[in-house]
């Protein structure tokens, strides 16, 4: 998306109008890690070098989070999986406020005291073009997304909403990075660095209750203690991981009958995860926000080696 886009910026003369923007997950995203004594960029740094690599300059790619008050007055980071743990119920495709409270709101926010400043310099509503690499092939919901449309007007700023590389198929996407400017990110490989495409087909949250059952399984053996935390939130509130089964049986069948070789596992045993879990422990002594919309076949077994072992 950043090439097809800066290559338009380019032609229009408006280059030095982009400003790129990193949602971060923090600790939820894929980390950096060492593999064979070479070290692969995590998501943030990856935008980051992406962004600089196609000419955007480093004042103007801006990393945004979620952030709540922390002890001592200043603001802290407040991850999403805190706030699947305060609400009391995980993510569904007819509810997907985790994009909208940890991607899009908080870019939306971050654009105010710009909105401010260039409305009163223009004196009339700031003209905002938000521009995503959302894809057809990626899933039917942004299949039916419109390749251009308004999604904001008000007396402060009109938001535009642009797509260009909407109809782009994954396998063109993929022969796009055998000779692209940056590296992809490291979790698409069965290991950092093999260059196979035969690891997680998607880089969002680590674990993603939009991803499929393989990508959730080499996820939970990618980051076990991370997992093990998701699951914790599942089995306090009773929710399910997705609608169709739990992510406790995912481990549980995981172990039993096996699952793809992680190739990698991260420790997670950082100052940052062990502040995730804090917050999320801490968020489930309270009472949830919402009843848990419990799952149709919640807690089902996953294969007939798991109904053996239930």
């Amino acid at each position: 998306m950043m090439a097809v886009f800066m290559e338009a910026t380019q032609r229009a003369g408006v280059t030095d109008r982009v400003v790129s923007y990193h949602s971060s997950l923090g600790v939820l995203e894929w980390p950096a890690v060492v593999f064979d004594g070479v070290r692969y960029p995590g998501v943030s740094e990856l935008a980051a070098l992406q962004s600089s690599a196609f000419g955007v300059p480093a004042d103007q790619h801006v990393e945004v989070t979620r952030t709540l008050p922390g002890p001592d007055g200043t603001r802290m980071p407040h991850s999403l999986l805190t706030e699947i743990a305060a609400y009391g119920r995980f993510p569904r495709m007819g509810s997907p406020y985790c994009r909208k409270a940890a991607k899009e709101s908080v870019v939306s926010a971050a654009w105010t005291p710009m909105v401010t400043r260039m409305k009163r310099e223009l004196g009339r509503p700031v003209r905002i073009l938000k521009v995503m690499g959302l894809r057809s092939d990626e899933g039917p919901d942004r299949k039916k997304r419109p390749a251009l449309r308004t999604v904001q007007s008000n007396s402060a700023r009109v938001v535009d909403e642009w797509l260009p590389v909407k109809e782009w198929s994954t396998a063109a996407v993929k022969e796009w990075h055998a000779t692209a400017r940056v590296p992809y990110c490291w979790t698409y490989d069965s290991v950092p660095g093999a260059g196979d495409w035969a690891g997680t087909s998607r880089c969002s949250c680590s674990l993603c209750v939009y991803a499929s059952r393989r990508d959730t399984l080499l996820s939970s053996g990618r980051r076990p203690r991370l997992a093990d935390l998701y699951a914790e939130v599942e089995q306090a509130r009773g929710d399910s991981f997705r609608a169709d089964w739990r992510l406790t049986d995912l481990i549980r069948h995981a172990k039993i009958c096996g699952a793809p070789d992680p190739g990698i596992i991260c420790p997670d045993d950082g100052p940052e995860f062990a502040e995730l879990q804090a917050q999320v422990r801490a968020a489930l002594k309270l009472e949830a926000r919402k009843l848990p919309d419990l799952a149709r076949d919640g807690g089902r077994a996953l294969c007939s080696g798991c109904a053996a072992q239930h």
